[in-house]
C-alpha cells in the first residue's frame, strides 16, 4: 500500500483530507501543517505521494517538492490562479474547489503508477562490480581454454548453468573457477 502525507496549512483541510482519502482506503500516515513536518514524516517511509496545499508558514509547495526524497511524488491542490504554470511536470495539480471523486481517482491513478514503477526497479537486475566482471571474465577464460569454446559459448554455459542451478551468474563463475582449480 502506498504512503500517503497530507500537508495543509490549515490543520482542518489537512484533516477533512484525511478523512476522505482513509473512507476510500488510503493509508495516511501523517498530516502536517508545515513543510518541515511533511519533510519529517517521509523520513523513513520507502516511497510515497505527499498531497498538498500551496503555501505553508515556512515554504511554498515548490521547496517542499526540491526537497522530498525522489521515491516521493507530490499531488498539489490549490486554486488555479495562485499556481498558474508550476513549470514542474513531475508535479500532478488538481484545482480548487476539489472534488472528492477527482481527488481519489488521481490518487488512485498515481498509486497505480507508483507500484509499477517500483516493480520495474526490483526487476531491473543490479549493476555488477568490477571484481564481480573480472571473475565471470576468468571462468569464461578457463572454459575458453579447457574445452576450446568461443568467448559467446563460455558465457552461454555460465548463464545456463545459472540458470539450472538457480544461482547467478557471478556464483556460477565462482564454481566454474573453484572447479577448474581442484582438477
Amino acid at each position: 500500500m502506498t504512503n500517503i502525507v497530507v500537508a495543509f496549512s490549515k490543520g482542518e483541510d489537512g484533516k477533512n483530507i484525511k478523512n476522505i482519502l482513509v473512507k476510500s482506503g488510503f493509508q495516511v500516515v501523517a498530516v502536517c501543517t508545515s513543510g518541515a513536518q511533511a519533510l519529517n514524516s517521509l523520513e523513513g517511509l520507502n516511497g510515497g505521494i505527499v498531497v498538498s496545499g500551496y503555501r505553508f508558514q515556512d515554504m511554498v509547495f515548490r521547496e517542499l517538492y526540491e526537497w522530498m526524497p525522489e521515491n516521493f511524488q507530490m499531488l498539489l491542490v490549490a486554486s488555479a490562479n495562485r499556481v498558474g504554470d508550476t513549470g514542474l511536470q513531475s508535479i500532478v495539480y488538481l484545482p480548487m474547489p476539489l472534488r472528492v471523486h477527482d481527488l481519489v481517482t488521481t490518487l488512485e491513478m498515481m498509486c497505480q503508477a507508483q507500484t509499477q514503477r517500483k516493480k520495474k526497479q526490483k526487476n531491473k537486475p543490479s549493476k555488477r562490480t568490477s571484481e564481480q566482471e573480472q571473475l565471470i571474465k576468468e571462468a569464461k577464460t578457463l572454459l575458453m581454454e579447457r574445452n576450446h569454446m568461443t568467448e559467446t559459448q563460455a558465457h552461454r554455459y555460465i548463464q545456463k548453468c545459472s540458470m539450472d542451478s538457480g544461482t547467478n551468474l557471478v556464483e556460477t563463475a565462482q564454481m566454474v573457477i573453484s572447479l577448474n582449480h581442484e582438477s
